[in-house]
């Protein structure tokens, strides 16, 4: 989710289980979740990568983000308490602290755990797993676009879903979220396939 390996990029099933100090097994295993979920695919049966994508699927990614998440922040807004509430503020000065300090992967880590703690306080089987599986598509491009944050995300739009909640405006909290998809990820990260798309031609 955090974007530490690029779209496109070989990695060897042997090299990621060094990396990570365990035999291929579990690592297999875990490749063959990943690529169910549509987050990495099979080069051979030795290398895996996670697959580029082009706008119009980038789009897609971004718009099923904006539906979804709208509808967990619904769901969530009335069970949050002032608890969970000074957590999430908590976490967003915590990316901000990442996003100053040059550490991206955090960043990205730490925002995808403000995104969890706001839905996940209304317990759901079904929303939440999908939302997670939309992360996993997105988390190699959200590092080029977080690392270009500046030219597009211009307000804070976590500060505006704080104070949505701690006023209980659940038309606030929807706008909130789905200008943070847009204006972040969205915005940069179509922008970079577009180019990509244009130095092929």
């Amino acid at each position: 989710m955090s974007g530490r390996f690029p779209p496109g990029l070989p990695v060897t099933i042997s090299g990621l289980s060094d990396s990570l100090g365990v035999s291929t097994m579990p690592v297999r295993g875990a490749i063959d979740q990943l690529i169910a979920d549509g987050a990495l695919e099979y080069l051979d049966n030795r290398r895996v990568r996670v697959p580029d994508i082009d706008a119009d699927r980038f789009d897609e990614l971004i718009a099923t983000r904006i539906a979804l998440e709208t509808v967990a922040a619904e769901r969530a807004l009335h069970f949050i308490d002032y608890v969970r509430l000074d957590k999430l503020i908590y976490l967003d000065n915590l990316i901000g602290a990442a996003y100053e300090s040059g550490d991206f992967e955090l960043g990205i880590e730490r925002n995808f755990a403000f995104h969890r703690c706001m839905y996940e306080v209304r317990p759901s089987f079904v929303l939440l797993p999908l939302i997670e599986s939309v992360w996993l598509r997105m988390g190699p491009f959200m590092r080029e676009a977080t690392a270009n944050l500046g030219q597009s995300y211009l307000i804070d739009r976590h500060a505006e879903a704080i104070e949505a909640i701690r006023t209980k405006d659940v038309l606030a909290l929807k706008q909130a979220i789905a200008a943070d998809i847009q204006d972040g990820a969205g915005h940069v990260g179509r922008q970079r396939l577009l180019n990509a798309a244009s130095h092929r031609v």
